[in-house]
């Protein structure tokens, strides 16, 4: 199972609007890199779900449920109590070479073991 993070602006498809969905097919993607790394992405991988915009946060997981075509059908698994914000990703030492620091455009990124573990550290702390 690998894990990835996937960006969108909550004003066109929000994690609540997914929610409500129950799932949404994840096509559109036009950036050469985010379209390779997509079509890596394989039923049962977990997802953060980071919005974009003025937001720029992590704020829920999702699955992927499945793949045909280059088109991912993601279904929400649970909603962040916090955030975990770009600025408090930033701060930390240990995620200085994650793709999201580096390559701010990029809309479909993989995550390590180790910056999932820190993302939702920064999130339970942020619940104290």
């Amino acid at each position: 199972m690998a894990l990835w993070l996937f960006k969108e602006e909550p004003s066109c498809f929000s994690y609540a609007d997914l929610e409500r969905a129950g799932s949404s097919s994840w096509d559109g993607v036009k950036n050469a890199l985010a379209l390779k790394n997509l079509r890596q992405v394989k039923p049962g991988d977990r997802i953060l779900f980071y919005h974009t915009g003025k937001e720029k946060a992590v704020v829920g997981e999702a699955r992927a449920k499945a793949v045909a075509d280059g088109v991912v059908t993601i279904a929400p698994v649970k909603r962040w109590p916090k955030q975990v914000t770009l600025a408090q990703i930033k701060d930390e030492e240990t995620l200085q070479d994650w793709a999201l620091v580096r390559i701010s455009r990029l809309s479909v990124m993989p995550v390590t073991a180790a910056q999932w573990r820190r993302v939702e550290e920064l999130a339970e702390q942020a619940e104290l």
